[in-house]
């Protein structure tokens, strides 16, 4: 912004409240205290994480650069102070979180336990993640096994969801995740996932566009024998009446 100064929000049941705020008098840093403090406020109220294009708005006046600086400044303080508190960058947007060495004393106020992930919903989530719009059919193919149950347990605690219809014989489901996947595992975007090369072997299956599954395995399509890699597709498999 050009000006030193802006006017900022204010929330509160004096007299004239509801009026428009008079210019900050103070100087830069004060300023700059102030912005981050009204941002505190915002992100406690919220309760989720929200958008940096929404703080923005909310606080009509701030551009983006001055919100940012004042996050990072809220984040720096709270790590500098060892604060119970955290700002985090999760499901694309802004939170306030408490510490996660604090999870044993938050949950024992709270009367809570940590979700907890089966190891099938932990192996169909990071397919549906990477491999996105994804079919159960995808799945099941990568996976060995069926993934019906599996895939209504994650839908219903809304980790995955239907993003639409592939365009092949039977218009099958096509699945994604959603935001609460990226709160749940603290990621800022789908592009902050940890490598391929981090999931083990056989991780690469998870980009494949196309499959085979064959007694010895799943593999590409494009790696079956005698395939080369500048082959077109398959030729379809001949009609036995069925």
């Amino acid at each position: 912004m050009d000006t030193d100064s802006y006017d900022l929000p204010t929330d509160g049941c004096d007299e004239g409240a509801d009026e428009a705020p008079a210019a900050v008098a103070e100087g830069p840093i004060e300023e700059h205290e102030r912005l981050a403090a009204v941002i505190e406020s915002l992100l406690v109220a919220a309760g989720q994480p929200v958008p940096l294009a929404r703080l923005v708005d909310a606080l009509d006046g701030p551009g983006r650069r001055e919100v940012e600086a004042a996050l990072d400044h809220l984040a720096t303080r709270y790590e500098a102070e060892g604060r119970g508190l955290r700002l985090v960058q999760v499901a694309g947007g802004w939170q306030v979180r408490t510490p996660p060495e604090h999870g044993p004393w938050v949950r024992r106020l709270l009367g809570t336990k940590p979700p907890r992930l089966s190891r099938p919903m932990l192996e169909t989530l990071a397919i549906v993640a990477y491999r996105q719009p994804c079919t159960r059919v995808e799945i099941e193919a990568i996976r060995g096994v069926d993934a019906d149950a599996t895939l209504s347990t994650l839908l219903d605690r809304r980790l995955v969801r239907l993003v639409g219809r592939k365009d092949a014989p039977g218009r099958p489901l096509l699945y994604g995740t959603t935001r609460e996947f990226l709160e749940v595992f603290g990621l800022p975007d789908l592009a902050a996932l940890p490598p391929l090369r981090e999931l083990g072997e056989n991780a690469e299956l998870l980009l494949e566009p196309d499959l085979t599954v064959a007694p010895e395995g799943t593999r590409p399509t494009a790696a079956e024998p005698g395939a080369s890699a500048d082959a077109g597709p398959p030729e379809p498999a001949p009609d036995d009446g069925a």
